[in-house]
Order: C-alpha cells, then structure tokens, then sequence
C-alpha cells in the first residue's frame, strides 16, 4: 500500500506520466518535486503539473506556471499567476481533455475566500472563478463535456457544463455535497467509466461517487490528511494517493505525508496532454 515512505509535510498533485510510466508529486510546503528515488528543488510553492511531451511537464508554482524539462531541471516561465500577490499561492491542478490547464489559487494562511480557479488554454490564462477559500478536486468526465471543481471550505464539489474548446459553458451546479457527513473534499480523478474519486481530508480515505454523484465505495488509508489521487501503472488500474503529515504529531502512526498505491477494480483516464 506504501508507494513511497518520504514524508511531505503537504503531498500534493500526483501525476501519473503516460508517456514515461512514471508518477510525479509534490510537497508544496518544501517547496519540492518528487518521483521515485528522486527530487527537485524550488524556491517557491509548487503544486500541480500537466505533461507537454515525454520531457517536459507544466508546472503551477506560486507566482506563475512553468515549463519544466525533466531530464535537465530547465525551469521556464510561461505566464504568471497572480505573481503580484504574495498572500496567495497555488494549490489543485490538473489538465482537461482540451489541452486546457486548470489550477486554483488559494490564500497562504487559507483564512479566507482569497482564491480563484483558472484555465490556461493555447497560451491564455483566464480566470473562471473567484471567491474560492481552497481550491480542489478539479477533473473531467471522459467525454471531455464535464469537469469538477471543489472547495473544500464550502464542502461542496461542482459540475459544470464544457464547451468544444474546453471552457465551462453556464453555471457551477452542486454535484456532491459533503456537509451534513462533515466530510472536507480534496483532490480528485474521474475513471473511465466517469466515477470521480475523491480524496477527504482528515478521513483516512478516498472515496468513489457515480456519475450522478451518488455514493459507490471507499478505500481507507493509513494517512489521516489525505490530499490527491491519481490512476496509473501499466493499466491505469492503481489508484495512488498523496497526504500531509502538516499539523499532525501522532508517534503512533508513521504513515501520515506518505504517498499511497492501491489496486482497484477501476480503471483510470490517461493523463491528458496540455498543448501550450
């Protein structure tokens, strides 16, 4: 169950690589990139990525997205993200069927609705929405029609309606609501088969929601502060999960920071590429 023993003080962002077969994630407090045996350093947050081709990946820090080349540790600006306001940074992200970016933005201290969701798209960004206190769970149906965002101060996860090019097309409607189960909506994925799995802060799990939004199955971990999952291995039928050891001193259980890998009966999407 143990994909990786280092601890992030806040994991985030695991992106399973189709072209490499190879997962990368984050800890967004030390400012850090990780894949197995391996690590990069920033001087800034990082937090969420997208693959441009087998070398290089797109990645949201807190003051813009970057072209990020693998095999050399190359780190390219490409537009800045709210790079004016250093009371924010970024958080959940994640590529659309489009080519499309979505990152969100959130307050550093998360002590308010300073944040918002954005889109980069063909060397646009746009804003999508404000207001938001901790952007998460952003995802997208298979048929490239629907994607889903959360915040995870409000406890709710929104649909909304996609364009042929990927922008939203009308309003946010409430998918899954969380909060008379008191339950914190995290990062997410959707399957092939259209479920979104959703990683629920302080729950010790992730957990499976049909189409419709109704309730399917869970899988328990060993970490309290689950934070993002992700398919992949060579099927794409391994669900791995990343999760915060920040906030936490439990001498009793190690496991917390930890990223995860659980074999599921379900099936992933390929990560989509971002076409810059």
């Amino acid at each position: 169950m143990i994909f990786d023993d280092t601890i992030c003080t806040l994991g985030e962002g695991p992106l399973w690589h189709p072209e490499r077969g190879q997962l990368f994630w984050f800890d967004i407090a030390n400012c850090r990139l990780h894949t197995s045996g391996k690590q990069w350093d920033f001087d800034l947050p990082v937090s969420a990525a997208g693959w441009v081709d087998r070398d290089r990946m797109l990645i949201a820090s807190a003051r813009g997205l970057h072209l990020f080349d693998i095999e050399t540790g190359a780190f390219e600006d490409i537009c800045p993200l709210e790079a004016d306001r250093d009371t924010t940074r970024s958080n959940d992200g994640r590529a659309d069927p489009q080519g499309g970016f979505w990152i969100g933005t959130m307050a550093q201290d998360e002590t308010q609705t300073a944040g918002a969701f954005y889109r980069f798209y063909r060397g646009e960004l746009r804003q999508l929405w404000a207001g938001i206190a901790i952007p998460n769970a952003t995802c997208f149906a298979p048929d490239g029609r629907t994607a889903y965002v959360a915040d995870t101060g409000a406890r709710v996860i929104w649909k909304v309606a996609l364009d042929g090019e990927g922008w939203p097309d009308g309003e946010r409607e409430v998918h899954i609501d969380l909060t008379a189960e008191g339950l914190n909506p995290d990062g997410a994925v959707v399957d092939a088969e259209g479920n979104l799995w959703n990683a629920q802060w302080q729950a010790h799990r992730v957990a499976a929601y049909g189409p419709d939004g109704r309730y399917l199955t869970a899988i328990g971990l060993p970490a309290a502060q689950t934070t993002c999952p992700a398919f992949g291995g060579a099927d794409l039928s391994t669900l791995y999960c990343t999760s915060a050891a920040i906030g936490l001193d439990d001498p009793l259980n190690p496991h917390h920071g930890k990223t995860f890998a659980v074999a599921t009966g379900a099936k992933g999407q390929a990560e989509h590429r971002v076409i810059l």
